[in-house]
């Protein structure tokens, strides 16, 4: 059994290999590297030493083998990826602007990204979080409707629930995918959001007025805002608990890093480590994340993270 499930879109990306070279135009790109936001997640949780799954698919190809040989090498439990050997692997392509701005083209839908069932109920037993990515319930409606209730059958069993809204404007075609958030964010214990979801989720105009309206829901137990390279902000129900800073480190590729860093902080809360030091491990995770090229290249392991910690000292 697991202590993390997440489920969501496994893909590979395909990336620019220069800034600023729009996607209509020719040029290079480097890749496949495997992606998805939940992979990216579970695929740190279980390099930081956890048992870890993921449920989604694959095709029966090249790319789905790159992504199932990355998952299981890294120590995720793929036991429940279908492979499809009807629809090719799910895949998106992606260029960076001198800005730091993004920009995405998925090839998600009609793809085995989004058609893995619902599991049988006995393969959530044990776990200890079940972490929901926003853009995988924005990606299908009808997988995100599976989401949904795979989340709903794992809490009622006793599992947490995380969730990183992680807008992609790319992927929200269908304004009935808030819907599917309302009903998750009624069942979250951990909210992980950026500034900009916070408020446009809420409707509030500052923060201070999102964070009283999210913890008008009696479930929720923490806030963890995550501001870039401003750090981050955690709030309890009792107000802020923490704020933490970055570690210093040398950009390469900023992808993954919010979900690298969603990962680390759910195996922080499951060790017992405080707020403090489980947003430390964290930020360690991050750091690692954006110093290589490709969403999942960081040197994420338990090594590595600890060694950043131990040779910075943020307060």
């Amino acid at each position: 059994m697991a202590d993390i499930i997440t489920m969501g879109e496994i893909i590979v990306e395909i990336m620019r290999a220069n800034v600023d070279e729009p996607l209509d135009k020719a040029g290079t790109f480097k890749g496949p590297y495997p992606s998805g936001a939940p992979a990216i997640f579970i695929d740190t949780a279980a390099r930081l030493g956890h048992s870890a799954k993921i449920i989604g698919g694959v095709g029966d190809d090249d790319f789905g083998k790159c992504l199932l040989d990355r998952l299981s090498g890294d120590g995720v439990d793929v036991s429940d990826i279908i492979k499809n050997d009807r629809v090719s692997t799910g895949c998106a392509f992606v260029t960076y602007f001198e800005d730091g701005s993004r920009k995405f083209i998925f090839h998600i839908g009609n793809t085995p990204a989004v058609l893995a069932p619902s599991p049988a109920p006995e393969k959530l037993e044990g776990a200890k979080f079940f972490h929901i990515m926003g853009c995988s319930m924005m990606a299908d409606l009808s997988f995100g409707r599976r989401i949904v209730d795979t989340m709903k059958a794992a809490n009622d069993m006793g599992a947490k629930v995380s969730f990183d809204p992680n807008i992609r404007p790319e992927l929200l075609k269908d304004p009935e995918a808030m819907d599917l958030v309302a009903e998750v964010m009624e069942r979250t214990n951990v909210y992980m959001p950026g500034v900009g979801e916070l408020l446009q989720f809420s409707g509030k105009d500052t923060v201070e007025e999102a964070v009283a309206h999210y913890f008008e829901n009696p479930r929720l137990e923490l806030i963890v805002l995550k501001d870039g390279s401003r750090g981050c902000h955690i709030y309890n129900r009792e107000g802020k608990a923490f704020s933490f800073g970055v570690y210093k480190a040398k950009p390469v590729d900023a992808t993954g890093a919010g979900d690298s860093f969603d990962a680390a902080f759910i195996c922080g809360l499951i060790e017992g480590k405080s707020i403090e030091d489980a947003t430390k491990l964290a930020t360690a995770a991050a750091t690692l994340n954006i110093a290589a090229f490709g969403p999942m290249e960081g040197k994420i392991n338990r090594e590595n993270v600890e060694a950043i910690i131990k040779e910075n000292n943020i307060q």
